[in-house]
């Protein structure tokens, strides 16, 4: 029998496919948008100037300092070139780093978003906002940092480089995962994660072997849109608050953190989950859904330690503290001896264990 559940559909317009970046003028127009602000990070920003471009009956000006977790200094400074030049509009091109500071922007001032996601973060889909200020990063939800346009290009992806689109890619699968036991978990997400952690562990392993695999790039990103519905559908758990506690604590990298927790998060859950499992078993082909999921870590070449983020070893204890002192709901209460444990075996890169 289905239980009793709630499903919010969050509106957005997605362009799929290879080219469709060509659209953005298009989409534009649909937004009645005709001063725009293009963001992206420092590496893309020549690729910002093209997106530009293509914007050329508008008037355009690109802010390329967006970095990872979103800190509020660097929200501040864009946020002053938007005030200057009375922007309409926001153009995020890049990953989860450019896509974050147009949702902060969006937050502060309303302005419609168009995103063009060039990795597999899968953000674009949520109305989730993590920023960073003090050491700490915190997570709100808003339906004012919803993307009105999301343009997935696979040709954009092409020359993501394997090990980015390793890390990219398991960071999705995680939002998948955890959706799978969420709190607010209901049948519709449950099938849209199912098939998106069945679609991105089997491109993964096919795009580390042959990045130019067309195919494989586009399971890919058809997985990242369905993992970024789940994580904008639902609430997370564990895996997700061990992350923001890291991140923000050792301004690790985003989507690596995530890779290295990933397979410990679900280890520590599975006995509150015994359903989810014998789920991904299926989905993964794999005995072990935890294991499955170091292992394919390990395949595709992506870190699969703490340490070798740059965490030290004396803040496990401090990581420890910070999940404790404000857990997000999980069907597993959180232990501190437990999760000081997960937290040894990740820094350790040891494989995981069901505590």
């Amino acid at each position: 029998m289905l239980r009793t559940f709630v499903y919010n559909q969050h509106p957005a317009r997605v362009t799929f496919g290879r080219g469709s970046i060509a659209r953005v003028g298009e989409e534009a127009d649909k937004l009645g948008l005709k001063r725009v602000i293009v963001l992206s990070t420092p590496p893309q920003a020549a690729a910002a100037e093209q997106v530009s471009k293509q914007l050329a009956d508008r008037r355009t000006h690109t802010f390329s300092g967006a970095v990872m977790h979103t800190p509020v200094e660097v929200t501040e400074a864009a946020l002053t070139l938007v005030r200057e030049h009375r922007a309409d509009g926001l153009v995020a091109f890049g990953g989860g780093s450019t896509i974050g500071l147009s949702r902060a922007l969006a937050l502060r001032t309303d302005l419609p978003q168009i995103a063009i996601p060039t990795t597999y973060a899968g953000s674009e889909m949520t109305p989730i906002l993590g920023e960073a200020a003090a050491g700490r990063k915190v997570t709100l939800r808003s339906p004012k940092v919803l993307p009105e346009v999301v343009i997935y290009d696979v040709d954009l992806t092409m020359s993501l480089p394997p090990s980015l689109s390793a890390t990219s890619g398991i960071n999705a699968i995680a939002h998948a995962v955890e959706a799978l036991y969420a709190e607010d978990r209901n049948p519709v997400v449950d099938h849209l994660a199912l098939d998106a952690i069945a679609a991105m562990s089997g491109a993964l392993p096919r795009i580390s072997a042959d990045s130019l695999d067309q195919g494989a790039r586009t399971e890919a990103l058809y997985g990242a849109w369905l993992c970024g519905m789940c994580l904008g559908s639902v609430g997370m758990a564990l895996h997700h608050k061990l992350c923001h506690a890291l991140g923000g604590a050792f301004d690790l990298p985003h989507a690596e953190t995530h890779t290295v927790i990933l397979p410990h998060a679900l280890a520590y859950n599975a006995s509150a989950v015994p359903d989810v499992i014998a789920r991904l078993k299926t989905v993964l082909a794999a005995d072990n859904p935890s294991h499955a999921l170091f292992e394919l870590a390990g395949r595709v070449g992506a870190p699969r330690s703490l340490e070798a983020l740059g965490m030290p070893i004396e803040g496990i204890e401090k990581a420890t503290n910070l999940v404790l002192s404000s857990p997000y709901a999980n069907p597993r209460q959180p232990e501190r001896d437990s999760i000081r444990r997960l937290l040894h075996r990740a820094y350790s890169g040891l494989p995981p264990v069901s505590d």
